[in-house]
């Protein structure tokens, strides 16, 4: 599969970084010389120096036989302007970056594709929409819906005191024959190895244990790990970027209590503007003084969201600190991620990767219709449609010849969902 990504900055590198791993034909164009350079010594792709927006370049990236063409530089009028070029010379699917999210909420009234635009994505809007359901499942650290919630995926630490730690799988579902939810994956406390769990695997303390289940099943796993789903009200946003400001529009219309504080003035009274129904603070919320005057201790949930990683970490272990019951951080370095639950921070969340999961559902061949990748987990999660011609049609899940590094967690069929089809979901490394 020949792929082509114009934007060789941190989305369109993690892009690279990841679709060379497939072993695809990865060709990436930008203007830098040492972006480019950095890309090429580091990763097994072709880069093409020069703008994107020239026909000379698109030609020269072989753009007529590309299978996917990704615009993901920083300004979404060359993403989308040259996607509908890459297009009319004949690739055969493209996909744009955009941060205007009313494109998006258009898409009913204005087809992109008639341009040449298969489909447009917002690294900010997916920010978002991600907070938004981890406030949903306020106690679990991972969450993430197929199907409008049909199924869901959970990922949550085990403390000591959870029934089932120190017994095998089997043992568990001896224990608990009635509940509505089956283990998928867990990684042990320090590692970075996920183990795909078998009947005689074993849970232990400090384990993080990631679950699909059914809806009835999210109520289950509380009680049985001893989470509490806190009611989350009031809630703090440090950060008036696109992220923040989509995440206090939204929250704000499903009437929250948001306290938006953001240090820019301008930007500020524009929040303000912009937000009626939101507490817009113009203030530097980096200041523990300043958090404590506008009290945080009173916080449900305290979202970080502001350019500097440091800043979001550092100000979401201050509302840990004050008991705050939820914490968001979002951050640039992935590295982060294995320090999170150590340090104190319930989730952090990153663009370059929710952005590259929502992509790769083009890359895969098949009948893939969604995918994800979790935080800290070296493992994919698949949804995939089963037709007459798949391997796996007319067989018992007992019955087929699994690979041992994957593993069959739920089937919607025929409108009927089942956590053990039309639809099946399975994780793998």
């Amino acid at each position: 599969m020949k792929i082509i990504i114009a934007g060789g900055g941190e989305v369109g590198f993690h892009l690279a970084k990841l679709l060379s791993f497939e072993s695809l034909d990865i060709t990436l164009i930008d203007t830098d010389k040492d972006r480019l350079n950095y890309a090429q010594s580091h990763l097994d792709i072709r880069g093409i120096r020069g703008n994107a927006m020239s026909l000379a370049v698109m030609q020269e990236s072989q753009v007529a036989s590309s299978d996917l063409f990704i615009a993901v530089t920083s300004e979404e009028a060359i993403n989308i302007t040259v996607c509908a070029l890459a297009k009319q010379l004949g690739s055969k699917k493209t996909i744009a970056r955009i941060s205007n999210i009313e494109f998006i909420n258009a898409k009913d009234t204005i087809s992109f594709k008639e341009i040449g635009v298969d489909e447009l994505i917002s690294p900010e809007e997916l920010a978002a929409t991600e907070i938004q359901q981890l406030l949903d499942q306020s106690a679990f650290s991972n969450s993430y819906g197929f199907e409008n919630g049909a199924l869901t995926l959970i990922g949550t630490s085990l403390a000591k005191d959870v029934p089932f730690v120190g017994k095998s799988v089997k043992e568990a579902a001896l224990i608990f024959p009635d509940v509505h939810f089956m283990p998928i994956a867990i990684q042990r406390k320090g590692t970075q190895n996920t183990i795909i769990p078998r009947g005689d695997t074993c849970f232990e303390e400090g384990d993080t244990a990631f679950f699909i289940t059914l809806k009835e099943g999210v109520e289950e796993l509380y009680k049985l790990t001893g989470k509490t789903k806190a009611s989350i009200k009031n809630i703090m946003i440090l950060g008036g970027g696109r992220i923040g400001y989509n995440t206090a529009r939204e929250l704000c219309e499903k009437k929250f209590n948001v306290t938006l504080i953001e240090k820019n003035k301008k930007k500020a009274f524009e929040m303000a503007d912009l937000l009626p129904n939101a507490l817009v603070i113009n203030a530097d919320g980096r200041s523990a003084e300043l958090l404590e005057e506008e009290d945080l201790s009173s916080m449900d949930a305290f979202i970080s969201v502001t350019e500097n990683s440091e800043t979001n970490i550092m100000s979401c272990l201050m509302a840990h600190n004050k008991n705050v019951k939820k914490t968001i951080a979002l951050v640039e370095n992935m590295d982060y991620f294995q320090l999170s639950h150590s340090i104190g921070i319930d989730t952090l969340i990153n663009k370059k990767l929710l952005t590259a999961n929502t992509i790769f559902r083009y890359i895969r061949r098949g009948e893939v219709v969604d995918m994800t990748t979790l935080n800290n987990l070296n493992a994919e999660i698949l949804e995939f449609v089963v037709n007459e011609n798949s391997k796996v049609t007319n067989y018992k899940i007992k019955d087929l010849d699994f690979p041992r590094t994957a593993i069959i967690g739920g089937v919607i069929k025929d409108g009927r969902r089942y956590y053990c089809t039309r639809r099946l979901y399975y994780l793998c490394r």
